[in-house]
């Protein structure tokens, strides 16, 4: 009797043959540079993976950051090329009558012009006649100012899914200092890149730190079996909301023969919810989505793409991807589920959980990016949020003074740190690392707890086959060494704040404020947009800034204590605090002055692995 393989096999090569397919040309050197000569992105170098795999680095994590590093450009199919290795994402580019459409222009600027660049050296000179964002993360749209800049988007169609602007906020400036300070040790950021660092991310090889821009939508995808024009070429889309990204769509080029599955489907498990912080993802949904695409499109493609990754080539081989990625969510969810329901809480079912043997061997299922642990934790936080139903975890104390009493426990610091040792000896890295935090949350001036744990990071790091779990350990290891640093991406640059609505900017500026500060105040502020033709009061009352929006035409029952009259590009200045000049007022500016002085910016490197 024979017994299956639980893993994929080495032997199998069909994805590196997938990723050499149609290659033209590579970027050389492979760097990118802003204006002012910083570099935003270095492709080359990884080209220490062309080595064998180090015992610095898990085997299947070598290989899958050996395919996303490959560079250059690549024809999927006639009249259609990807840019890939420029950055975290892909760059697809579709040729039309008079033009180029560009799917996803990544991250930066720079590197999109980069990409874009490359692509222009051997197709020509096309201009840019639409642009594509597949759904609402910053790397699917950051870089859309390196293909269209200032003055060439007139008349230019740039499509989105329904909601993509408001989610594009939510997800990057309301909470986004806090996920770019967690994103630095999900991507690595900071580490070097090398068999001892940063070797990938498991979705791409790494992440580009240029300038961040964002023109909006002026084409909504409303509905599946949406058809759009662009530049004489037919596009048929599927809404695909709460999957990959609460906004995404997945669509066919119907003529050409080639499925775009966005970030649905891609050559790794991918999260549900994502280490930097995010809204928990609906792997029902997800699953059911896939399921649809599967039918949706059936008997229209030959050749299916995404917005990271290779693609798949064959009708036959890509519904094989699709039905595995689909049972993968689906299986991930309804177990977690079922196990919730027996009482498991999220660390209990992430041991227990196993994926069906064919799923496991799937390359395209290896949780690179996602993991089968995290996933299966964050499926209970979406169903049951972050208490387990056991009184003793209803109020704990926070991790501090957790810390204190844990290593009063375990004999003071002294006796927790050999106690710690012991175990990292003994190869229970995971309890070493649990009571060496507590030693450094309880003595964070002990450099010996400190290193000790970084230590204990590297060899965890050292060993995980998700590209973000080994750039989070390595990261907290240099972090306990090295005071953090803050990221060089700013998603709250002007011409993010210029794609916002008023009613966005309002609530940026009410999560910033400090409410204890300002819970004995009181006053309204009515904003006249004279562009818009509408009327925003600002009511701070019990430390809380909310908002109420109306026609001007409406005459409030009660004045305002200020009133500012002005348009959308004045009031970003005025909330910059670049004052009143050429502003109309009435009542009392003082009261603007105020509202602002309670606003906060919060520290871009605020400590993570030390208290």
């Amino acid at each position: 009797m024979t017994t299956e393989p639980a893993h994929p096999s080495f032997e199998d090569r069909t994805d590196f043959e997938d990723a050499d397919r149609g290659f033209i040309d590579r970027l050389s050197p492979g760097v990118v540079r802003d204006a002012a000569g910083r570099v935003v992105f270095d492709g080359d170098a990884y080209a220490y993976l062309d080595a064998e795999c180090p015992p610095t680095v898990n085997p299947s994590l070598w290989r899958q950051a050996q395919l996303c590093a490959k560079q250059g450009l690549y024809q999927v199919t006639d009249r259609i090329y990807q840019v890939r290795g420029l950055d975290l994402s892909n760059m697809t580019l579709v040729e039309g009558d008079r033009g180029v459409i560009v799917i996803d222009p990544l991250i930066s600027t720079e590197t999109a012009a980069a990409a874009l660049g490359l692509y222009r050296r051997h197709r020509g000179d096309r201009p840019v006649t639409g642009v594509v964002y597949t759904h609402s993360h910053g790397d699917h749209f950051g870089g859309v100012r390196g293909v269209l800049p200032h003055g060439s988007e007139q008349g230019v169609p740039i499509l989105a899914p329904e909601g993509f602007l408001e989610h594009a906020v939510s997800e990057n400036v309301y909470a986004g200092n806090a996920m770019v300070r967690r994103a630095i040790l999900m991507y690595g950021s900071n580490l070097p890149k090398s068999p001892e660092g940063q070797v990938s991310t498991g979705l791409g090889i790494g992440v580009s730190e240029g300038t961040i821009s964002l023109i909006p939508p002026t084409v909504d995808i409303t509905r599946t079996g949406q058809e759009e024009t662009v530049d004489g070429v037919r596009i048929r889309f599927q809404l695909t909301p709460g999957t990959e990204a609460p906004a995404e769509m997945n669509f066919l080029f119907p003529e050409l023969r080639a499925l775009c599955l966005a970030e649905n489907a891609t050559h790794n498990m991918h999260n549900v919810l994502t280490l930097r912080g995010a809204l928990v993802r609906d792997a029902r949904i997800w699953s059911r989505y896939l399921d649809e695409a599967l039918t949706w499109f059936e008997g229209g493609y030959d050749v299916a793409f995404a917005s990271h990754h290779w693609p798949t080539w064959g009708a036959d081989r890509v519904a094989e991807y699709l039905t595995v990625q689909r049972d993968l969510y689906a299986f991930l969810h309804d177990q977690s589920v079922r196990l919730l329901n027996e009482g498991l809480t999220g660390p209990e079912i992430a041991e227990v959980i196993q994926l069906p043997p064919a799923v496991e061997r799937a390359w395209h299922a290896r949780g690179y990016y996602g993991s089968l642990s995290h996933n299966a934790k964050a499926v209970y936080q979406r169903y049951l949020g972050w208490f387990d139903g056991n009184p003793a975890h209803l109020w704990e104390h926070p991790p501090v003074e957790l810390a204190r009493r844990y290593v009063d426990l375990a004999g003071g610091p002294e006796q927790a740190l050999a106690t710690a040792r012991g175990y990292a000896e003994r190869g229970d890295l995971r309890f070493a690392a649990t009571l060496l935090n507590h030693v450094v949350f309880a003595a964070p001036e002990d450099g010996r707890a400190r290193e000790a744990l970084a230590e204990v990071y590297t060899a965890l790091g050292h060993g995980a086959e998700n590209g973000t779990w080994r750039n989070f350990y390595l990261t907290g290891a240099q972090e306990l060494r090295d005071a953090p640093v803050a990221q060089a991406v700013d998603t709250t640059n002007p011409e993010m704040a210029m794609a916002l609505t008023v009613g966005m900017l309002i609530d940026s500026l009410a999560v910033s404020l400090d409410g204890p500060r300002a819970w004995h105040d009181a006053l309204t502020v009515d904003l006249v947009l004279t562009d818009e033709r509408r009327r925003y009061r600002l009511i701070l009352s019990n430390g809380a800034l909310t908002h109420r929006r109306s026609s001007v035409d409406e005459e409030p029952r009660e004045p305002a204590g200020l009133t500012l009259t002005l348009d959308k590009p004045r009031l970003l200045g005025v909330l910059a605090g670049g004052g009143l000049d050429g502003v109309a007022t009435q009542g009392d500016p003082g009261l603007l002055v105020r509202l602002l002085s309670y606003a906060t910016r919060p520290d871009r490197a605020f400590p993570i692995v030390t208290p």
